[in-house]
């Protein structure tokens, strides 16, 4: 069992947000596999996440953390800049809870993790 911290700890380097061609890049230079096969993993991977949520189903990422979807009502509402009161249409929106191990190493915390489970 090979443990190890899973990434860097590389605090010092301004945020940047990630990108789905960032992931591509990540997924071809780790695996061997040309960067058409990365992409379409990526996208088949993204294509399956999103055709669940659609389906109203949740998503449980182990290790990651779970995508929710939630039925919204109808509900009185407010303009926020004329104070009108308006009405609301009913909605689905989808949230996301972190795992621990996710919540913790965005807290700066060592998680180590072990290579079992891959």
């Amino acid at each position: 069992m090979n443990n190890h911290s899973f990434y860097s700890n590389n605090w010092d380097i301004p945020h940047m947000t990630q990108t789905k061609a960032d992931i591509v890049d990540q997924v071809y230079k780790a695996h061997d596999m040309g960067k058409s096969q990365a992409f379409a993993t990526v996208e088949v991977f993204l294509r399956i996440l999103k055709d669940t949520l659609v389906n109203g189903e949740d998503v449980l990422l182990s290790g990651f953390g779970k995508f929710t979807v939630k039925d919204k009502k109808v509900r009185k509402g407010r303009n926020p800049q004329t104070g009108a009161e308006l009405i609301l249409d009913a909605r689905r929106i989808v949230t996301f809870k972190p795992s621990g191990q996710l919540r913790s190493r965005s807290n700066h915390e060592t998680v180590q993790i072990s290579d079992e489970g891959r």
